[in-house]
């Protein structure tokens, strides 16, 4: 039978532990009082941001300053130019026509992109090396070429 100043070994190990957290706790205690960064002088707290929007501790360079008017500084959506339907048709070639699946595509001669275009979306049949003139209308997957009439 144990008396009342016998302790178990898991009694003992659980109070050094603590003695032990409690000693390292107040060491980085001491430590952060050490190291701390109150009372720095005023400069080696400054930080700059350079011309890239990226945070350095050297002052940018005045040189690469530029000026910006307030009023040209566009919140939202900018305003659209009203565009000349004329501007709106181009011109192309078509580079690949499948008569059997009845799609292809037209390279724009301005661009030199490459546009779907599909059967129904042509006022005359087409075939490859056609000259045409088209409308581009954005679809889910892309440009595609409509109105596509041949360029006699």
């Amino acid at each position: 039978m144990m008396g009342k100043g016998h302790e178990s070994w898991n009694k003992k190990d659980r109070e050094q532990k603590r003695q032990k957290a409690k000693k390292e706790k107040e060491e980085r205690k001491k430590d952060r009082k050490g190291n701390s960064q109150k009372g720095k002088a005023l400069e080696d707290m400054i930080a700059y941001i350079d011309e890239n929007g990226n945070i350095s501790s050297t002052p940018p360079d005045l040189s690469k300053r530029k000026e910006i008017k307030a009023e040209d500084i566009e919140i939202g959506v900018p305003k659209q130019i009203p565009v000349d339907p004329s501007e709106l048709i181009r011109k192309g070639v078509v580079t690949f026509f499948n008569e059997s699946k009845g799609y292809g595509f037209i390279r724009d001669s301005e661009t030199r992109q490459s546009i779907f275009v599909h059967v129904n979306s042509c006022n005359d049949p087409i075939q490859e090396q056609s000259q045409v003139s088209f409308e581009i209308e954005m679809g889910p997957k892309g440009a595609n070429a409509v109105n596509v009439t041949l360029i006699s």
